[in-house]
């Protein structure tokens, strides 16, 4: 560590943040906590008990006989410990850790024992399928009971998502609702909706159901054949939309480019006239919390073609920053692009009042700053 940074670190509130993936693409809410500011981040990652420190490597060593010395220590000292969890207690320790992000629920209930081992404050952000998905609730139905217990705060991105941690048991003044933010830098993405051109962007996923936005598309291309939809995204349902393309004949004026980086997504936006999006909630029970696309979509002054779904209804203003149908909607979702590719100005006006909407109420200033502010109070208690 250079001297800089050890400075940093004496300065700030010291922050594990703790998230089961490195660096995955669709993943870059989590990776702008690294951002909050007034804390030091010791990211670690790779499972819901991590087992990687950003910039010292795995927390348990690889040769057998490390991790039978450090197996011996966890049970002789840290009684009731596991080595992956004992692992985990001595680099918080070792770092000066004074509180933990623990990103998505599970996370929370894997490192709820070390937390409570240590003495050290818990926040724990929840983003969607953590709180929807039946098996998941299911699977941690006891494990939230005791998160919710221990843990300072609980931080919910919807007001969907706040009601179902009500209907858990989370104590009210434990929520805490903070929508992401969308990088700045999106604000200065200048459309001009002369192109006839429709964008989605996402995993290709059962709740975000990319064939929906295709099935609407493909009812109104012929009153414009000189429109056209990106969807850019990977997943499982990537080769079966390219097969419904196919199918459809739309090869030309419907393109699937796969993932696409943060830099690439924002030319796509200054050529296109909308976002578009067909959130459901999956037979799983899977749903959104708040996309980050719709976010970033209103920064970079494009309306917003979606559903009435989750966390998409708190920030898209019905007929003033864009247009929203019924889950399922085909027919709907369809009439909505069409009144969007047939009038320029109609796109012009509201990705105006969608950029103003989104700079005024859902900055990533203002997200930051509020994770910042309880992770201030977690420490002070």
């Amino acid at each position: 560590m250079g001297f800089s940074a050890l400075v940093m670190k004496k300065t700030k509130i010291n922050l594990a943040l703790i998230s089961p993936n490195y660096n995955r693409y669709s993943e870059t809410f989590i990776q702008a906590h690294r951002n909050i500011p007034g804390v030091y981040v010791s990211y670690y990652y790779d499972g819901a008990l991590p087992a990687n420190l950003e910039g010292y490597g795995r927390l348990i060593g690889r040769k057998p006989m490390q991790k039978v010395m450090m197996l011996l220590i966890s049970r002789l000292l840290h009684g009731g410990l596991t080595l992956r969890e004992y692992s985990l207690a001595r680099s918080l320790r070792l770092e000066g850790i004074k509180c933990v992000l623990a990103e998505y629920g599970g996370t929370g209930v894997a490192v709820l024992p070390v937390c409570k081992k240590l003495d050290i404050p818990l926040i724990v952000h929840f983003h969607g399928y953590d709180a929807s998905i039946y098996d998941t609730l299911e699977k941690h139905r006891d494990g939230y009971i005791q998160l919710f217990v221990y843990a300072a705060y609980i931080v919910v991105v919807s007001q969907a998502m706040k009601q179902k941690m009500l209907s858990l048991g989370c104590p009210e003044e434990k929520i805490i609702y903070n929508v992401y933010g969308p990088d700045d830098s999106f604000f200065k993405v200048s459309p001009d909706y002369r192109e006839k051109i429709l964008i989605g962007a996402g995993r290709f996923v059962d709740k975000k159901a990319p064939y929906y936005t295709i099935l609407a598309f493909s009812k109104i291309v012929n009153r414009h054949p000189d429109a056209k939809l990106i969807i850019a995204g990977t997943g499982v349902l990537h080769n079966s939309c390219h097969n419904l393309v196919k199918y459809l004949g739309m090869g030309k004026q419907i393109v699937l480019p796969g993932a696409v980086s943060p830099s690439d997504l924002k030319e796509y936006f200054k050529n296109a006239r909308a976002v578009v999006q067909h959130s459901i909630t999956a037979a799983n029970g899977d749903m959104e919390g708040t996309p980050v696309v719709v976010l970033e979509a209103g920064a970079a002054a494009l309306s917003v073609i979606s559903t009435r779904h989750a966390g998409i209804t708190d920030v898209v203003i019905e007929g003033e920053t864009g247009l929203l149908s019924d889950e399922h909607d085909v027919e709907g979702m369809a009439e909505n692009m069409d009144i969007i590719l047939k009038d320029r100005g109609v796109a012009l006006k509201m990705g105006q009042n969608a950029r103003n909407h989104i700079r005024t109420n859902y900055s990533m200033q203002r997200h930051l700053q509020k994770l910042s502010d309880i992770i201030k109070q977690s420490v002070k208690h």
